[in-house]
Formats: structure tokens, sequence, C-alpha cells
């Protein structure tokens, strides 16, 4: 490649760059397939950036949630072992549950942080419920969307450091699962062998060991 050509490369590349880019879909209408207090499942039409129109394209709602990297006083790493319906299979998994609202709603309808719970109090209440543990010693990492492809809840990452036995579980009527202690090396072990196998978790595990 000369400099002239690769000068032009360089400024075709910058055009297409930060302002300049153009990659929205407009939505041009939606169908709501299933709505209820669980779910908000959709079919919609789009029209691309070149203005060309698709159709259905499906996507869903669903609660922002917790994940919990948390680890008890020995520096075990509390975890939880529940079937999965979606690969039919039990996972390992660290402690993780919905944010409660109070509109009635399972599923986030535009972002409302007055009719959601704290992200906090949700990851201190699941571990407590999914575990029996709490924990004085918290921290934020990040906040990612869950599926954003098709979904537009939010997952919230915190670890729990020093988690202390307070009381028992206290479950869902959806919800059995076991508790499981694992150390860092079985944890790491099992990512590698493919059994630690929710993706968000994963990534939890990484932010939480930098």
């Amino acid at each position: 490649m000369d400099d002239k050509t690769r000068n032009k490369s360089m400024a075709t590349n910058e055009e297409n760059s930060g302002d300049k880019e153009n990659l929205v879909w407009e939505e041009i209408h939606t169908e709501h397939i299933v709505q209820d207090e669980w779910i908000d499942f959709r079919r919609s039409a789009y029209r691309f950036p070149d203005g060309t129109v698709f159709e259905p394209y499906y996507s869903y709602s669903r609660r922002d949630y917790v994940v919990i990297v948390a680890s008890d006083t020995d520096g075990k790493y509390l975890c939880v072992r529940q079937f999965r319906q979606g690969i039919k299979e039990v996972t390992t998994e660290f402690p993780a549950g919905g944010i409660e609202r109070t509109d009635g709603r399972e599923y986030r309808s535009k972002y409302d942080s007055s009719v959601s719970e704290n992200a906090l109090e949700a990851a201190k209440r699941e571990l407590l419920e999914e575990t029996g543990y709490v924990s004085d010693d918290w921290r934020y990492l990040l906040t990612v969307p869950s599926n954003a492809t098709i979904a537009d809840n939010y997952a919230y990452i915190f670890v729990a450091e020093n988690c202390r036995r307070s009381g028992e579980q206290n479950l869902d009527e959806t919800e059995f699962l076991n508790v499981r202690k694992y150390s860092a090396d079985e944890i790491e072990e099992m990512i590698s062998q493919g059994d630690f196998q929710q993706a968000i978790h994963i990534m939890a595990w990484l932010l939480a060991q930098r």
C-alpha cells in the first residue's frame, strides 16, 4: 500500500468513526406478544441505516439483577448449584437474583429508579436468601447489559468478602439450590473445563480477580 492509498484509507476510517457514525436502527412498530408481570416479549420491525426494513426482530424485557462474587473468612468462594432450564443442566454459579420492583412487574419498562430496589440492597438480600451468609465488606464492580442483542436488562456485579453465616436459606418457591464452597483454583479449573457456565458470572470472576 502506497502513502496515497494509506492516507485515503485512514481518512475513510476517520469519517466512519465518532459523531459521523450512522448505525442506529429505527423502530417502525412493535407488537407485544407476551406482556404480563414476568416478561415483555416483543416482535418488532426496524429500518436499517441503509433504509431497508427488517422484520420480525424478537426482543424481551426482564428484571435487572445482581451477581455476587462472595467469599468467606477462610477465602473460600460461596457458590450455588441449581438447574438451569435453558441448557437443561445443573450449573455452578455465584449467588444472584433479580432486583425487586414495586410496580408489580418483573421486567423493566424504561428504567425508573423510583420503582426499583437499590442494587446493593438487592445484592445483600440475595446473598442472605440464597446462602444464609452476610457481609460487611462490599465492593461494586460494574453494571453491564445482560444480553445486549435481544434484551434490555442489566446485571449489577458486586464483590462481598469476609462473609459469615447468619442464618438459613430463605428460597423462593421456584428455587431449589445447594450451597457449595470452592477455592479460587477450583473455580479457575471449573471455568477452564466448561463447568462454570454462566457468562456474566465468569466475567464477574475475572473482574474480581483484577
